[in-house]
């Protein structure tokens, strides 16, 4: 397939390179000097504009920051280029009634529409391992799933339009949550005298076991690949999840959810990320539960 690949950042530039790999026709557009750069070295062709990209494209992914940049690109030119009956799938992470309003903007143009957010960091988009949630029609899942397969391991049909972002923020709400608790729980066993390795070994084979623990350790030595073992350098960084908790905070609002630790979440990553952590990895924020700042 003709693929245009727009947002060609840490995720979105090793995306685009392993449907490359696998054989696809991949032309791609960032609006930033550097990331245009980094996909020429990567040996990524470049279009012009996003439109450009999209001109004889059969499918069209984008990977943007926020959903206000994705309903902007749709109503600027990238709908109207684009061939009839162009597959767009949504693969940033941006607010369910986003995402809808983004799929009603392209059936209005007479184009197809999936969101598709992703899970799995820097390190699954580089390695093809990422989880997709998927929000579609049958026959849109069924078209796009060929090409989601080239960029992850998992995916996931999660029901109509805008489900797949519904997914996504319930599971990084989790996430959140998981990550804080996890480093709660290395700075008491410091305090208490407990080794790292001890609460380690121990919490990683019994009830508290999670992700956030056996892949994310935030302490160094225990998971070698984690960030603790590089000075916190992301991975998924704090600015990131702030972002997807305010979207998380959003939608449970507007369900009128009784959510008090989803809250309590948002409201540490907000201010994790607007201190030292926007930049470093999420589960950097241990450095703020030592420092009494949480």
């Amino acid at each position: 397939m003709r693929i245009a690949f727009l947002g060609l950042g840490h995720m979105g530039l090793p995306m685009a390179r392993n449907l490359q790999a696998a054989g696809h026709d991949v032309i791609a557009f960032d609006v930033m000097d550097a990331a245009r750069a980094a996909a020429t070295t990567a040996g990524l062709s470049l279009a012009e504009s996003g439109p450009d990209a999209a001109t004889d494209a059969d499918v069209v992914i984008t990977m943007f920051p926020a959903g206000r940049h994705v309903i902007e690109a749709y109503e600027s030119g990238l709908l109207a280029a684009a061939r009839p009956g162009t597959l767009f799938i949504e693969s940033s992470t941006i607010a369910v009634d986003e995402a809808q309003a983004a799929h009603a903007l392209a059936i209005a143009a007479g184009h197809r529409n999936i969101d598709a957010p992703v899970s799995g960091g820097v390190v699954g988009a580089e390695n093809a391992t990422l989880a997709f949630m998927v929000g579609a029609s049958d026959d849109d899942f069924a078209a796009a799933l060929p090409l989601l397969e080239a960029m992850g391991k998992r995916i996931v049909h999660c029901g109509g339009p805008g489900l797949g972002q519904a997914a996504k923020v319930c599971n990084n709400m989790i996430l959140a949550v998981s990550q804080i608790v996890v480093g709660e729980a290395f700075v008491l066993g410091e305090r208490l005298g407990l080794s790292h390795d001890a609460l380690y070994d121990v919490a990683a084979n019994a009830s508290g076991q999670c992700w956030a623990l056996t892949t994310n350790c935030p302490v160094p030595g225990p998971v070698p690949t984690s960030p603790a073992n590089r000075d916190y350098q992301p991975g998924f960084a704090g600015a990131l999840m702030a972002k997807d908790l305010g979207l998380a905070l959003q939608a449970i609002e507007q369900t009128s959810t009784d959510a008090r630790m989803g809250r309590l979440a948002q409201e540490i990553y907000a201010a994790f990320a607007a201190g030292s952590g926007g930049g470093r990895d999420f589960s950097g924020i241990i450095t703020d539960i030592r420092d009494g700042q949480v």
